[in-house]
């Protein structure tokens, strides 16, 4: 059994998203921070501040290199961070080379970097699925589009509609997200990179160039250092909430028309007690994942308030809520996908 409900062996079934749950293993992690590693030694090898030697053996270490995990978390529970642990141990199979593995660097660019790295895999798993939802609202819509239905304003019968008129309203904000996912992809999401205290005072006049060529090398878009300053952060987790919530708003619609016998939907939803029932399940869901996110938002702006130069307890609270927000968000995803096409009707009869 464990604590959280999305990498629990059960009720990840209902609730978790193996595909992006991965980027958050330590596997993916602790690979997306050797690969800022590797991509700081070229950089810094290009611009003639490491020797290209040191940088062949750095970009060496993924192929040759296993973390031992156990000594990773008593080092984290004495740091506070990974990352110092884990450079002695990237070093100890370097040699002389070892000496320029991290240089000019902080725990937090290798952490935020790799973080970075990780969001952009799971935007384009997102990018990937937004579609799905949207072709199947189409597909609705060509079938029962032209069907009556009652509109309703505060729970109340309003006005006679069309189920095509409720379809809008679901679709317009998917089709929105979709963009905002594909425009921050396009813009990039930053590199971090500041060294001890954001200044790169190691590198002097090299600063900027390898700053700019290490941006380059990992797809990143160039930025000076955030350390303290979490907007983006707190953009992406907004997001993940617009999304997750506009499809609870789906899921919220299809639960109530289930209620009222103005959607027949079909798949599973058992009773142990009422063989006869089918419950809505998977529209059920969509709303408590609706809600989780939205509370969780409010922790990602409490995590902003970084003092000075960098926090270790608003950073720390970025950890405990960033995934479980991005993994809620493929659930509703994945969730909002399956009950979608499992409608069997829609409308007034």
């Amino acid at each position: 059994m464990t604590a959280s409900v999305f990498d629990h062996p059960i009720l990840s079934g209902l609730l978790g998203d193996d595909e992006i749950g991965a980027q958050f293993s330590a596997a993916a992690e602790l690979s997306a921070m050797l690969r800022f590693e590797v991509a700081l030694a070229e950089a810094e090898a290009a611009e003639g501040v490491i020797s290209g030697e040191s940088a062949e053996a750095i970009a060496a270490l993924p192929e040759a290199f296993v973390a031992d995990l156990d000594a990773l978390k008593q080092a984290i529970g004495r740091d506070g961070v990974v990352i110092p642990d884990l450079v002695r141990q990237w070093r100890a199979g370097l040699g002389d080379a070892g000496k320029h593995l991290h240089f000019g660097a902080t725990s937090q660019d290798a952490i935020d970097t790799g973080l970075m790295l990780r969001l952009c895999a799971v935007l384009s798993i997102l990018d990937q699925r937004l579609p799905a939802i949207i072709s199947s609202l189409d597909g609705l819509e060509t079938r029962f589009g032209t069907q009556p239905l009652m509109g309703r304003t505060r729970m109340q019968a309003a006005i006679p509609i069309t189920v095509a008129d409720r379809l809008a309203t679901w679709k317009g904000p998917v089709v929105a997200h979709r963009a905002a996912v594909q425009d921050m992809l396009k813009a990039g999401l930053p590199l971090q990179f500041g060294g001890a205290a954001g200044t790169l005072e190691k590198l002097g006049d090299k600063a900027v160039p390898v700053r700019i060529r290490l941006s380059e090398i990992l797809k990143l878009s160039d930025r000076p250092q955030w350390h303290s300053q979490r907007a983006v952060i707190a953009e992406i987790g907004g997001l993940f909430s617009q999304i997750s919530g506009s499809l609870g708003k789906i899921g919220q619609d299809l639960a109530l028309m289930a209620d009222n016998g103005t959607a027949v939907i079909g798949g599973g939803g058992a009773s142990s007690a009422m063989p006869h029932k089918r419950n809505p399940v998977k529209a059920e869901v969509l709303v408590t994942l609706a809600r989780f996110n939205a509370v969780q938002i409010s922790g990602l702006h409490q995590a902003m308030v970084h003092e000075q130069e960098r926090s270790g307890a608003a950073w720390t609270l970025e950890w405990m809520i960033l995934p479980q927000m991005a993994i809620t968000t493929g659930a509703a995803t994945r969730l909002a996908t399956d009950v979608l096409q499992s409608i069997e009707d829609l409308g007034d009869r």
